[in-house]
C-alpha cells in the first residue's frame, strides 16, 4: 500500500453538505461585500468524522478563492492544558512574520498585555490580569482584521482548545457585530463539560441560528458515495451494508472504502459480510492491530507522535522513540502510507510537520500506549522540551503526566511552570502544576510554600479553595516573616470575597497580636481596620474607631503601613461625619507630595483596591472633589494601561461615574455607570462592585428625572433587599427607599429609609452625603408626620453643618 493512491472521490466528506456550504459561501460575500460589515460567527457542530474538518477546509477554499486572508487552528485532545495553545496557532503566525518593533508598534499598549500569551514578548514578573489578557487578544484581532480585511478565522475541534482560548473566543464572540471578520468554529457536541463547556455555550449563543448540527450521510448518500469510489458496478446490497457497518459517518466510510480497493474486494453481496471486519481495522482496536502490523519500531514512532501532540517531527520523534534518523524516516513512510500520519502543511518551509490524518487516529493511538510507559514517555518528552531551552511552562503538560516519585526537581519545574503562567494571565494552568507538585509529593520544608502558591493562584477563581490552601500553608512549618504575613493577608482577602467578613478580621486580628510592635504588626493590624471598614453590619469590635484614631494619631506617613492607617482613619472619619477639613487634612499625609506613594498604586498588590477608593472616597464626600476625581481617573488610566479587567475597570468606571454625580454632571455620570454596569455583567451579579454600579446608576437616574428607567434599571439587575456584607456608596438602602418614593410606593419608600437610618446609626455611619435616608425621609413625612419631618430635618442640617 502507498501514499500515492489518490482518494477515491475527491469531495466524498462533502456529500450531503449543500446547505452547509451556500450558509458559507453566503457568510464569504457578505464579508467581503463591505469592510464595515458586521461580522459573522458559524458553529459547525457533529460527531466524530461527521466532516467537519472538511467543511472548514472548503471554507478556507472558498474564502481564498475570494481573496481572503485566512488563519486556522486546531485544538488537541492531549493538548487541552496548554494554556493560549490554539489562540496563539491562530494569530501568531501573522505575528512573527512582523518585526518586532513592527508587531510592538502594532499592538501599542496591548503589546505588553496580549504579547506574551501569544508567545511573541516576554512575560513580566507579577501576575498577569486574565481578563486583561483576554481584552487584548481581542484588540489584537481587531487590529489585524482591520490590516488583513477580509480576515476569516478557523477554529477546528473546538472542544478540545484550552480553557484560556474558550475564555478568549467566548469574549470576542460578543464583539463581532462592530469587526468585519468571519469566524467559523467546529466541535463535538458534549466532550467537555465546567468552565470550558460554559465557554463554548456562550459562543452558541452568540452564534444564534448560525449553529449547524450536522447529520451522518443518507444510505443514498452512502451508496452513491460507494459507487463513486468503488464504481458503478458495486451493488445495492454490498452500498446498504456500507451504510449499515458505518453508520452513516463519513469518516469511516470513506475509510472503509479504501480498506475496500486495498484488499482488491469486490463490491458485490457475497463480499458484503466482510465489511464489517474491515471497518473494525479502521478504528479502535482493530486500528492498534494494523498500527503493530507495521512493526515495533513503526509503532514506537506512532506512540511517540501521539504524546507530542503538536510540532511533530522526524527528529524529535526519533529522539523520544529513540530511533536512529534513517529508520525514523522510515517509520513516517510506512505510516503515512497506511493513512496513519500525514504531512501537516508540504508547501511550508523548514523541517516538515506531522499530524494524525483523524483525531480519532491519534485518540486510539495514545489510549494504546500502556500506562506506564506513556508516563515514562511524558517525562522524557518534557526534558527534551526543557533542554530545547523552550522553558518550564512548555514543558508542564508532560510533567503533568509523570507518575509521582518523590523528585525535588519535579517539584521546583512545576513551581516554576507555575509562575510563568500566572505571568501571562493562566491561572487555572498554574493551579493544575500546583496541584500536580503537591502529589510528588514536595519535602516538608517546601510544602507550605507550595500551597501558598496554590492559594494566590485560585485566589481570583475560586475563593473558597484558597482559604483550604492557604489555612494548610500556615498551619505548617516554613512559611516565615513577610511570606507568612503575605499569606495571612491573602487569606483574610480569600475570607472577606466569600462573605466570611468576620473569620477575615479574627485572621489579621491574631497573627497581629503574634507580633512585636513594628510596622508589619502595623500592616496587619491596618488590614483588620480595612475590613472592618467595609463591612456593612454592625461593628465588630466595641470602640474601633476610638483604636483607630489613637493609632493613627502616632503616624506620620514614613512608610505605607502608616499611610494606610491614615488613610483608614479619614475614610472612618468620613463616614461617621467628622469635621471635613480634618479629614482631608489626616488624608493628605497620606500622600507623598500630592501623589499616592511607591507600592500604593492602583495596580500594586499589596494593599488591594479598597484603600484607594476608601482615600478617594473620603475627599469625594468631604467636598475636596478636584483630588477625588483625580485619583479616580488615574484609577481608570492605570487599568487600561495595564490591562486590568474585571472588577478593577468595573470599579474605576464606577468611582469616575461617582465623582461625575457629585459634580452634577450627570449625563457623563450614566455615561460611566453603563460602562460600569455592562463590566460587572461579564463579572457576576450579586457582587459588591455589581451593586456598586448599579446602586449608582439608579441614583443618577433618579437625579436626571428618568424614574421610570430608574425602575426598570432596578427591577433588571435585582437592587433590592438583601443588601452585600460590605459597604456600598452611596448607600443603598437610601437610593432604595429614595427609588420607591419616586415610583410612588410611599409606605413601603418610609419603611426603607427608616431602615437604612437604623442600620447607618447601628454603625455610628452619620454623613448625610452618603447617608441622605433622613433627608428623603422628613420630605416624605412633611405632610403625614410635620413634628417628626421637622426633627429630621433639623438633624440632617446638624451633621452637615
Amino acid at each position: 500500500m502507498t501514499e500515492a493512491r489518490p482518494p477515491a472521490a475527491p469531495s466524498a466528506a462533502l456529500w450531503e453538505r449543500d446547505e452547509e456550504l451556500a450558509a458559507i459561501a453566503e457568510a464569504v460575500d457578505v464579508l467581503c461585500a463591505d469592510r464595515h460589515s458586521p461580522g459573522t460567527l458559524l458553529v459547525l457542530r457533529g460527531e466524530a468524522g461527521l466532516g467537519k474538518t472538511a467543511l472548514l477546509a472548503e471554507t478556507r477554499r472558498i474564502a481564498e478563492q475570494r481573496g481572503c486572508t485566512v488563519w486556522s487552528a486546531r485544538g488537541g485532545e492531549t493538548l487541552r492544558t496548554v494554556p493560549f495553545n490554539v489562540v496563539r496557532q491562530l494569530l501568531q503566525p501573522a505575528l512573527v512574520s512582523m518585526l518586532p518593533e513592527e508587531a510592538r508598534e502594532y499592538l501599542g499598549d496591548w503589546y505588553g498585555i496580549a504579547g506574551p500569551a501569544l508567545g511573541i514578548a516576554d512575560p513580566g514578573d507579577g501576575q498577569a490580569d486574565p481578563q486583561g489578557v483576554c481584552e487584548g487578544l481581542v484588540a489584537a484581532v481587531r487590529r489585524l482584521a482591520r490590516r488583513d480585511w477580509p480576515l476569516v478565522l478557523l477554529i477546528d475541534d473546538a472542544h478540545w482548545a484550552d480553557q484560556e482560548t474558550l475564555y478568549w473566543l467566548a469574549v470576542f464572540a460578543e464583539r463581532l457585530a462592530d469587526l468585519s471578520v468571519l469566524v467559523v468554529v467546529a466541535r463535538r457536541p458534549g466532550e467537555i463539560t465546567g468552565v470550558s463547556a460554559r465557554h463554548l455555550d456562550a459562543v452558541a449563543d452568540a452564534a444564534g441560528r448560525s449553529v449547524t448540527n450536522l447529520s451522518a450521510l443518507t444510505p443514498e448518500a452512502a451508496t452513491g458515495l460507494t459507487r463513486a469510489t468503488l464504481g458503478e458496478n458495486a451493488d445495492a446490497a454490498f452500498c446498504r451494508e456500507v451504510w449499515a457497518v458505518t453508520g452513516g459517518n463519513p469518516y469511516e466510510t470513506v475509510e472503509l472504502l479504501a480498506k475496500v480497493q486495498d484488499t482488491e474486494l469486490d463490491p458485490v453481496e457475497a463480499h458484503a459480510g466482510e465489511l464489517r471486519e474491515l471497518n473494525r481495522s479502521a478504528r479502535g482496536g482493530g486500528l492498534v492491530a494494523r498500527l503493530e502490523e507495521l512493526g515495533i519500531d513503526a509503532t514506537r514512532f506512532a506512540w511517540a507522535a501521539a504524546i507530542l501532540g503538536d510540532g511533530i517531527t522526524v527528529d524529535l520523534v526519533a529522539q523520544l522513540a529513540t530511533l536512529g534518523p534513517d529508520e525514523a524516516a522510515r517509520c513516517a513512510e510506512r505510516l503515512r502510507g497506511a493513512r496513519i500520519l500525514t504531512v501537516r502543511d508540504p508547501a511550508s518551509a523548514g523541517p516538515a510537520e506531522l499530524e494524525f490524518v483523524h483525531p480519532l487516529i491519534a485518540t486510539a493511538v495514545y489510549n494504546s500506549i500502556p500506562d506506564a510507559l506513556r508516563r515514562a514517555m511524558h517525562g522524557i518528552a518534557a526534558r527534551i522540551v526543557t533542554d530545547s531551552g523552550r522553558g518550564a511552562a512548555a514543558a508542564a503538560r508532560h510533567l503533568l503526566e509523570v507518575h509521582p516519585d518523590d523528585d525535588e526537581e519535579l517539584v521546583w519545574q512545576l513551581r516554576e511552570a507555575a509562575r510563568e503562567h500566572l505571568a501571562v494571565g493562566a491561572p487555572d494552568a498554574a493551579r493544575r502544576c500546583l496541584e500536580r507538585a503537591l502529589e510528588e509529593p514536595p519535602r516538608p520544608e517546601v510544602h507550605a510554600h507550595v500551597l501558598h502558591e496554590l492559594g494566590s493562584a485560585t485566589f481570583l477563581t475560586a475563593p473558597a479553595r484558597t482559604i483550604g490552601h492557604l489555612r494548610t500553608a500556615l498551619g505548617m512549618p516554613g512559611l516565615d516573616g513577610d511570606r507568612r504575613v503575605d499569606a495571612v493577608i491573602r487569606l483574610s482577602q480569600a475570607l472577606l470575597h466569600n462573605d466570611q467578613m468576620e473569620e477575615a478580621v479574627r485572621t489579621v486580628e491574631a497573627e497581629a497580636a503574634r507580633m512585636p510592635p513594628g510596622p508589619t504588626r502595623m500592616r496587619l493590624q491596618a488590614v483588620q481596620f480595612m475590613w472592618e471598614g467595609v463591612h456593612a453590619g454592625e461593628s465588630l469590635t466595641p470602640g474601633r474607631s476610638e483604636r483607630l484614631a489613637e493609632l493613627a494619631a502616632t503616624c506620620t506617613g514614613r512608610d505605607n503601613a502608616e499611610r494606610a492607617l491614615l488613610i483608614l482613619r479619614g475614610f472612618d472619619a468620613m463616614m461617621r461625619g467628622e469635621n471635613a477639613e480634618e479629614i482631608a487634612e489626616i488624608c493628605d499625609r497620606a500622600l507623598v507630595n500630592g501623589r499616592l506613594a511607591p507600592g500604593l498604586g492602583w495596580t500594586d498588590n499589596e494593599w488591594g483596591v479598597e484603600l484607594l477608593l476608601m482615600l478617594a472616597s473620603s475627599y469625594a464626600y468631604t467636598d475636596r472633589l478636584d483630588r477625588a476625581e483625580a485619583l479616580y481617573s488615574e484609577a481608570l488610566q492605570a487599568y487600561d494601561t495595564a490591562g486590568w479587567g474585571g472588577g478593577h475597570l468595573v470599579l474605576a468606571h464606577a468611582y469616575v461615574g461617582l465623582a461625575h454625580r457629585r459634580r452634577g454632571r450627570l449625563e457623563a455620570a450614566e455615561n460611566s455607570l453603563r460602562e460600569s454596569l455592562r463590566l460587572a455583567e461579564r463579572v457576576g451579579r450579586g457582587l459588591p462592585l455589581y451593586w456598586t454600579a448599579t446602586c449608582n446608576l439608579v441614583d443618577t437616574l433618579l437625579a436626571r428625572g428618568h424614574v421610570d428607567e430608574a425602575w426598570a434599571m432596578a427591577e433588571r439587575h435585582g437592587f433590592a433587599p438583601p443588601y452585600p456584607s460590605t459597604v456600598v456608596l452611596p448607600d443603598p438602602r437610601s437610593v432604595r427607599g429614595r427609588l420607591l418614593l419616586a415610583v410612588g410606593r410611599t409606605k413601603e419608600g418610609v419603611n426603607e429609609l427608616e431602615a437604612a437610618e437604623k442600620a447607618a446609626a447601628a454603625r455610628g455611619h452619620l454623613n448625610p452625603v452618603h447617608v441622605f435616608a433622613a433627608a428623603d425621609l422628613a420630605r416624605a413625612l412633611a405632610t403625614e408626620d410635620p413634628a417628626r419631618a421637622a426633627r429630621l430635618a433639623v438633624d440632617v442640617r446638624r451633621r452637615a453643618e
